[in-house]
C-alpha cells in the first residue's frame, strides 16, 4: 500500500522519537466545545503538549461554523497555537447500500482543505449485510476522489455493525492492496466492542492499514457502555498498541476530568506519547 502525496506525519529526527498525540475536541466535553468553540480548546491542547487537535463537525454550534471561510479561520487559529488540525466528520464514505458517497466525499475534502487539516476522518459506512462496494469501477472513483487531498484520508470503525466489522475493513483494504492509493484507517480501540467485534483480532488483521489510532478503553456492558481512560496497567489496551503501528498519531477520545481539564490533558498526552 502506498500513501502517495500525504504530508509526512512523523518527523524523522531523533528529537521526535515519541508518538504524536492528538486531543479530540470531545475529550474536553461536547458541551464545552459547543459553548466556547473549538479554537479556545485547541490552545489548551497545545499547552498540554499535544501535536494535533481534532475538530469534530458534529460539535459545531451552528452550520455557519462549517462554511469554508469559518473553517479557514479556525485552521489558522489552530496552526497559530503551534499544532495541526485533524478534521472529523460523521459523514460516511459509503452510503447504507454500500455505494460510494461521492457527494459526501467531495464536500468533506473541501472542508478539510479549508481547515488545512493534516488528517481527515470519515466513518466507513456501508451496508450491515454486504459491507461496501469493492468493484473496480468504485475503487477507481474512490482513489481518484482522494488522490489530491493534502490531508491524509482515513476511515474509522464505528459503533454499528454497518461500518464497524473487521470483515468490512478487511474486504475493502485487501481489494485495494495492489493499487496505488492514499486511503488508510483510523483504528478506534474501543468502538469494536459496541459492534461486537474482537479488538485484538481486528488489530492482528488490520494493523498494516492503520494511519491513525483513536485511543480509549470501554467500561460497562451493552447499551450502558461508555468511553473511559485506559488505566496505566491496562494489559488489553497495551496489547492493542503493541499490534498497531508505533509511528502513527494517537488520538485521545476519552473524557477528561471536568474539574481538572488542563492537567488531565497534559497527563494523558505524556502517557500516550510513550505508551
Amino acid at each position: 500500500m502506498k500513501h502517495g502525496n500525504s504530508e509526512n506525519l512523523i518527523k524523522n529526527d531523533p528529537a521526535h522519537a515519541t508518538v504524536p498525540v492528538v486531543i479530540v475536541a470531545s475529550a474536553f466535553g461536547p458541551e464545552m466545545i459547543r459553548r466556547d468553540g473549538h479554537a479556545i480548546w485547541a490552545e489548551v491542547a497545545a499547552k498540554a503538549g499535544a501535536a494535533g487537535f481534532e475538530v469534530r463537525r458534529e460539535l459545531f454550534s451552528d452550520e455557519t461554523q462549517s462554511q469554508l471561510a469559518s473553517l479557514y479561520e479556525l485552521g489558522q487559529r489552530i496552526r497559530a497555537a503551534g499544532i495541526w488540525p485533524v478534521y472529523s466528520t460523521p459523514a460516511t464514505l459509503f452510503d447504507d447500500t454500500g455505494a460510494l458517497d461521492e457527494n459526501a466525499m467531495e464536500q468533506t475534502l473541501n472542508e478539510a482543505a479549508a481547515l488545512d487539516a493534516r488528517i481527515v476522518k470519515f466513518q466507513l459506512g456501508g451496508s450491515e449485510s454486504t459491507g461496501t462496494a469493492t468493484d473496480s469501477a468504485t475503487l477507481d472513483r474512490l482513489i481518484a476522489g482522494i488522490r489530491h487531498s493534502k490531508a491524509r484520508v482515513v476511515v474509522e470503525n464505528g459503533q454499528l455493525k454497518a461500518g464497524g466489522t473487521i470483515d468490512a475493513f478487511s474486504a475493502l483494504f485487501d481489494t485495494l492492496e495492489n493499487r496505488s492509493h492514499t486511503l488508510s484507517m483510523t483504528f478506534d480501540t474501543g468502538n469494536w466492542q459496541w459492534a461486537q467485534q474482537d479488538p485484538l483480532e481486528a488489530a492482528r488483521r488490520l494493523a498494516k492499514y492503520v494511519g491513525y489510532v483513536h485511543c480509549k478503553a470501554v467500561q460497562g456492558e451493552g447499551a450502558r457502555r461508555f468511553a473511559a481512560a485506559p488505566a496505566t496497567n491496562d494489559a488489553h489496551f497495551a496489547a492493542l498498541l503493541a499490534y498497531l503501528p508505533a509511528d502513527v498519531p494517537r488520538g485521545i477520545e476519552f473524557p477528561f476530568d471536568q474539574d481538572n481539564l488542563a492537567a488531565d490533558a497534559a497527563r494523558y498526552v505524556k502517557q500516550l506519547a510513550s505508551a
